[in-house]
């Protein structure tokens, strides 16, 4: 027996949409031209881009491709963080009649040059020096990378890339391998002048069903997985989002999320589709000071944000000690009160009003404001976001909208409402996406969202996707009013030797909540008879946790492995414990001297834990936790 969500009437999502994304595009720029599209920071100032201008920069981007020879259907590939210029890049590929195959930049070498590989794609966009070099330590494995574009605003020969660099294999900047962005719009201007019609007959043989997007799922286990996503796909995700009504031309999104994860690229998809201004960064130290200069009215971010900046503003909160530190958590606990009684719809007494407001004024203004003051709502995806953290913004008064999608569905699939949410869930089916939970718990999924398959990869398109539904891999629950809630990963759930299934990334995400200092947690138990973890804090909640308790000037691995913080932690941990099933609960656990990082393949480059590689990494102190 399966549970399906119900779906909206989906003929005005799905029928009444442009074809491709390049229509979309061209479409938007027709409509809203004078109006201001982008704004990003160049040094200590940002600067702002119309919609006019920046088709007139992405077509000459697109026409420098066909000068290169980019042939219809053809992958580009783009490796940068999220900047300007990789949007331009990314609509002007698609303009150009190509695909975009995108490139995490903190990939290693290796993986780059196995998705450039195994996309095969013939012309890269590298962001920096960084970027370049990874490009030229591998340049003997890939013969069909015909160029580089630099996308840092400066001469290749300013780059650091030059003959004389000895890493460079078989060739170097100098022979004309990598050039600059402004040296390709040239050369797309001179192509236009020789072929006015060029992009205009390379977008007429565009369908639907094209490959837009090549996006490689990060995975947490094995070589990573090539998503085919076409035009259709996205123009979909746009139209979806919009139809929600809950954003309009006049709205500011602030945009940080990484480009090559399938989040971020729908949010670019919304913006086409409706049409507001979007302020982009990509430099995650930058998120705070940001937002309150741009003020945006809204923004999409992982649950790790919103984590770091409760736990911030709990810890400082406390470091005031005495008077404001009662008062703050006073506060919480009004605002905590009232976020319970609105969402079950029940009339907040008046007593409690007035307190309510008191809080507001002595406490949560000042965290809205470290926002912007602005802000409507922001949106959480990507992983599980913590009911506990969900509630306190609540009572703060910003909403945080929790959503749910996979790359192999376009990212947009189910999300919470403004005026419809329910925090510990994921919402809603956007119109057009139909849901259900099979007998064994998994969540199905089927739409225009949906990936065509896996590149160069039948036999693992074929065990996902089945009649148009894919298989999600997580657990769900659906409730009677349609709600979806993700309970775990299919493939994470364990079993103790005691027979018991222990769903870690919920305890996990119980902890993240209660542990401001937390930075990452792996629940241990499989076989085992009781539970143990890995835990990981983050370094700026150690600094300031340091310097309370007589430990400034302390390195971060003397801190961590200090016997206070050791206490501090399993302070913590006994509390998680009193919330547990007794099967669950944490019973030893090892402090890391240093975070799970990327660069050791611990961690996804969405920051997801691979919780085969880390059990792998440190099992001898797992080991060490069970004698």
């Amino acid at each position: 027996m399966t549970t399906t969500a119900p779906t909206a009437d989906d003929s005005s999502v799905v029928d009444d949409r442009p074809e491709t994304v390049v229509r979309m595009f061209t479409d938007r720029v027709r409509e809203s031209g004078p109006r201001e599209a982008y704004r990003f920071p160049r040094g200590d100032q940002w600067e702002s881009r119309t919609w006019a201008e920046v088709g007139d920069q992405v077509e000459r981007v697109a026409a420098g491709l066909l000068a290169l020879g980019v042939e219809r259907g053809q992958r580009v590939a783009i490796a940068s963080s999220t900047r300007y210029e990789w949007i331009v890049s990314d609509l002007a590929i698609m303009c150009a009649g190509a695909a975009t195959t995108t490139v995490y930049p903190t990939s290693i070498a290796e993986d780059v040059a196995y998705i450039l590989a195994d996309s095969d794609s013939r012309v890269v966009f590298a962001e920096d020096v960084t970027q370049v070099t990874k490009l030229l330590e591998r340049r003997g494995e890939l013969p069909n990378v015909e160029q580089v574009v630099l996308l840092d605003d400066r001469p290749v020969a300013d780059a650091g890339v030059d003959a004389e660099d000895e890493d460079a294999e078989d060739g170097d900047a100098d022979d004309g391998w990598v050039l600059s962005l402004s040296d390709l719009e040239d050369l797309g201007t001179h192509y236009q002048r020789e072929h006015p019609q060029g992009l205009c007959d390379r977008a007429a043989l565009l369908h639907a069903d094209d490959l837009a997007t090549l996006i490689y799922t990060s995975g947490t286990t094995g070589r990573p997985k090539g998503v085919r996503l076409p035009h259709s796909a996205w123009t979909y995700e746009g139209a979806a989002v919009a139809a929600l009504g809950i954003l309009d031309i006049d709205d500011l999104q602030y945009l940080w999320l990484p480009l090559a994860h399938s989040f971020g690229k729908v949010l670019l998809s919304t913006q086409l589709a409706v049409g507001f201004v979007t302020a982009v960064d990509g430099r995650v130290d930058k998120i705070v000071e940001n937002l309150a200069v741009v003020r945006p009215t809204w923004m999409g971010a992982a649950p790790r944000i919103f984590e770091k900046a409760y736990g911030r503003v709990v810890t400082m909160a406390h470091a005031e000690g005495g008077a404001k530190s009662k008062i703050f958590d006073w506060a919480c606990g009004v605002g905590a009160t009232v976020s319970r009684l609105q969402r079950a719809g029940s009339r907040v007494p008046p007593h409690l009003a007035l307190q309510h407001k008191v809080a507001d004024r002595l406490v949560f203004t000042k965290v809205r404001d470290r926002f912007g003051g602005r802000v409507k709502f922001f949106i959480s995806g990507s992983a599980a976001l913590n009911p506990d953290v969900a509630e306190w913004f609540h009572g703060a008064g910003i909403l945080i909208l929790e959503g749910y999608g996979l790359t192999e569905t376009s990212a947009g699939t189910i999300v919470n409402r403004p005026e419809r949410f329910r925090i510990g869930t994921v919402g809603l089916p956007v119109e057009g996406t139909q849901v259900r939970v099979a007998d064994d718990g998994e969540l199905l999924i089927r739409g225009p969202g949906v990936m065509t398959g896996y590149h160069h990869l039948e036999p693992e398109t074929a065990e996902v996707l089945t009649d148009g539904w894919l298989a999600t891999g997580d657990i769900a629950e659906i409730d009677e009013d349609g709600f979806v809630a993700i309970t775990d990963r299919k493939k994470d759930l364990f079993k103790t030797s005691g027979g018991k299934y222990v769903a870690p990334s919920g305890v996990e995400s119980q902890f993240k909540a209660l542990c401001p200092l937390t930075s990452q947690m792996l629940v241990h138990g499989h076989g085992r008879n009781f539970c143990t973890a890995i835990i990981t804090l983050d370094p700026d909640a150690v600094e300031e946790w340091a310097q309370r308790h007589g430990m400034g000037g302390s390195s971060y691995a003397e801190v961590v492995t200090s016997d206070a913080m050791h206490d501090e932690v399993d302070g913590y941990v006994q509390r998680l414990n009193g919330r547990l099933n007794r099967w669950e609960q944490v019973k030893r656990f090892v402090l890391l001297d240093h975070d799970l990082s990327v660069e050791f393949g611990e961690l996804t480059p969405s920051m997801k834990v691979k919780r085969r590689v880390v059990e792998d990494n440190y099992s001898d102190r797992l080991d060490a936790l069970y004698r």
